[in-house]
């Protein structure tokens, strides 16, 4: 079946035709590594794996390219702030984020670049940039000319005054347009640098995926995806210097944005006591769950992150689990043809979830469920999860409390086994008696 998918560029869904169809190549935007971070972050991340694992279905070689920001203005910041040297802390807070991504059951990109890996890279672009009139040097910085590029801003199809206004650059005497955004700006002694033709200094922002993505990709690939925040200006910058550095039509076929997330109705933010971590939330509940609410809406839509959407994912997964913790279903085959249809159709996963409700053999829910990245854990596994700081009975001491209530059943005293039921139910703890024998969960 045809992959169709919304391209940012045309405003309109496309049949997707691969440059490659032997290499489909797909660049989404990472974080930049300074603390834990936010649900919001993760959206992109959960949806686009769902885009990975289709594409690797139908598609003989994929590389899927995700990098890792490890040198901004925000890092340097919170290193002096902290003490801790610029290395330590990315390295940190890298280890963090990836492992955070690996518990929403995120397939590891192909490759996952370090901004610091590709200085180099990113200083044979911006030369090339000045030596055919698109960038220029000033001051100690070097900018990109925004006049020079007839067609600046066609993805996010701002007029001229907006792109000023929204873009956030400084007003500088050095610059020769105001729209002229930064590629390179030089460093003080006791900020991170590298030696240039400029000067020691450290790339902007945008240069960073333009190299990156250059090096690893090629000069065009197929897919460039990210959050809608991301359109202007850092996508728009870097269709920019990707263009008028390689000289192609295209940086990218396919734009891909994921919406917008909110929490409770309100945007997330400190200031409202809303900002949550996704480290924080998977304290509080299984990665599957925050992934399935992550994906209970069409990507490209706003979603509303709430408690109640949290519970309705975990009920929903622990009906799940159940009907393949009670048939013990062979390993799962071929992704069924109505789940592998919606995510066909621009990833509708609210779609495909529907379609996993309508599954009767749990072979098959099974399969569906792999597509979505959900369904990875052992039934067993998923009911004795437990959120962190949680108290009550371990797992050795429930099994000997159902061994001991067996054994009152067999022994036909119903009011002791009903008793350590009853007290395991306080607990938190709650037994189902089938014709294999009895299981428990946690509730």
């Amino acid at each position: 079946m045809a992959l169709v998918v919304y391209n940012t560029l045309s405003r309109e869904k496309e049949p997707f035709v691969p440059l490659d169809p032997a290499h489909v190549r797909l660049y989404v935007c990472g974080p930049t590594v300074y603390d834990y971070v936010h649900i919001g972050n993760a959206r992109p991340v959960v949806a686009f794996d769902v885009l990975y694992r289709l594409l690797k279905r139908h598609y003989p070689r994929v590389t899927y390219v995700r990098n890792i920001t490890d040198i901004d203005d925000k890092i340097m910041a919170r290193a002096a702030e902290s003490g801790e040297s610029i290395e330590a802390l990315t390295r940190r807070t890298a280890d963090a984020y990836q492992s955070d991504m690996r518990r929403l059951g995120a397939l590891p990109p192909d490759v996952e670049p370090r901004a610091t890996e590709y200085v180099a890279q990113m200083i044979a672009m911006i030369e090339r940039l000045v030596a055919n009139g698109h960038a220029y040097a000033a001051d100690g910085h070097v900018l990109f000319s925004v006049p020079s590029m007839p067609d600046y801003g066609r993805l996010s199809r701002k007029p001229r005054d907006e792109l000023i206004a929204g873009a956030r650059v400084d007003v500088a005497p050095y610059k020769k347009d105001p729209a002229d955004f930064v590629l390179w700006k030089p460093s003080a002694d006791n900020q991170a640098g590298w030696p240039s033709p400029w000067g020691r200094g450290r790339p902007g922002w945008h240069i960073e995926c333009s190299a990156m993505s250059g090096a690893l990709l090629g000069e065009t690939f197929d897919i460039h995806a990210g959050g809608l925040d991301l359109i202007f200006p850092h996508h728009e910058n870097e269709i920019a210097q990707s263009r008028c550095a390689f000289g192609h039509g295209i940086m990218a076929k396919y734009w891909m944005h994921n919406g917008f997330l909110n929490i409770s109705g309100e945007k997330m933010s400190k200031s409202l006591g809303n900002f949550l971590t996704v480290h924080e939330l998977l304290e509080q509940y299984p990665g599957e769950v925050i992934r399935l609410l992550l994906l209970s809406a069409h990507y490209r839509q706003p979603l509303d992150f709430t408690p109640e959407g949290l519970q309705q994912a975990k009920a929903t997964l622990d009906h799940w689990y159940n009907a393949l913790r009670t048939s013990n279903p062979e390993p799962a085959g071929s992704v069924p043809r109505t789940v592998e249809e919606a995510l066909s159709d621009d990833l509708n996963t609210p779609m495909a979830i529907s379609a996993l409700h309508q599954l009767k053999d749990p072979a098959e829910l099974k399969a569906g469920a792999r597509a979505l990245g959900l369904l990875q854990q052992d039934p067993e596994a998923w009911f004795r999860w437990a959120p962190a700081g949680m108290s009550g009975p371990g797992d050795a001491e429930i099994e000997a409390a159902i061994a001991a209530r067996q054994a009152a059943r067999k022994a036909k005293n119903f009011k002791e086994s009903d008793r350590i039921r009853d007290e395991l139910k306080a607990q938190g703890v709650i037994l189902e008696d089938g014709p294999k024998g009895t299981t428990w969960k946690r509730g």
